[in-house]
């Protein structure tokens, strides 16, 4: 196990240990006044996997959400990482080519730029696979959108009308489709009862692994 630091432990008149990783990746203990060192030390190394993982992602994010457009920096696609070049001879302000290409010109504009692009691949991709699974499964909606959501990937209305956020296309595909499935079940049950997971089971068996996905790195998924 790695030493992990403590931020800071902050008493209180509390009953109980909480563990708490910051924005900055950092542990800060809260815990009751009559609570020994030696004993919140011992519940940080019971917890020091689940410590250490939060840790880890929230580096991740910190990471995703210092961009600065510059080259040699990444940016996820169906699943993948790809580096930004800023050039400064290219006819087109901004291209994807196995990489990315931003015209030095418009590097203050590059991160509207960005989410152009993701918004409008995210809108043909997956509306594509939303009529592919619509098909399959039989399941018909009403319309479907590209959204600047931040907190959900997806959503369902009750007149079946479909929403997905442009972030979504920065996952892997069989993440996307898990989302999509999930949604168009929605149109069928309007709850996640044992009946809507059946349906999204006969779909995709392995949408669990999806949901793992999105649980450990999904908060990566951000420009």
């Amino acid at each position: 196990m790695n030493e992990i630091l403590i931020e800071s432990i902050i008493r209180s008149k509390r009953k109980t240990i909480a563990l708490e990783i910051t924005d900055k990746a950092t542990l800060v203990v809260k815990a009751p006044y009559y609570v020994s060192n030696k004993a919140i030390q011992d519940v940080i190394r019971r917890h020091s996997k689940w410590i250490e993982k939060k840790i880890s992602y929230a580096k991740q994010l910190k990471k995703a959400e210092n961009k600065e457009f510059d080259s040699g920096e990444s940016f996820l696609y169906l699943g993948r990482a790809y580096m930004l070049f800023v050039v400064y001879s290219q006819k087109e302000p901004f291209k994807f080519d196995n990489a990315f290409y931003l015209r030095e010109d418009m590097q203050p504009l590059a991160r509207d730029i960005f989410i152009n692009w993701y918004r409008n691949v995210a809108r043909k991709f997956i509306f594509e696979r939303v009529n592919y699974y619509s098909n399959l499964a039989g399941i018909k909606y009403n319309k479907a959108k590209i959204t600047s959501a931040q907190k959900r990937w997806g959503s369902c209305s009750r007149e079946g009308s479909l929403s997905f956020t442009y972030r979504l296309v920065m996952a892997p595909i069989f993440v996307i489709d898990y989302v999509v499935v999930h949604e168009l079940c929605h149109i069928i049950e309007h709850n996640h009862s044992k009946t809507f997971w059946g349906h999204v089971k006969v779909i995709l068996p392995d949408y669990k692994d999806a949901r793992k996905w999105l649980r450990e790195k999904g908060q990566t998924l951000v420009i």
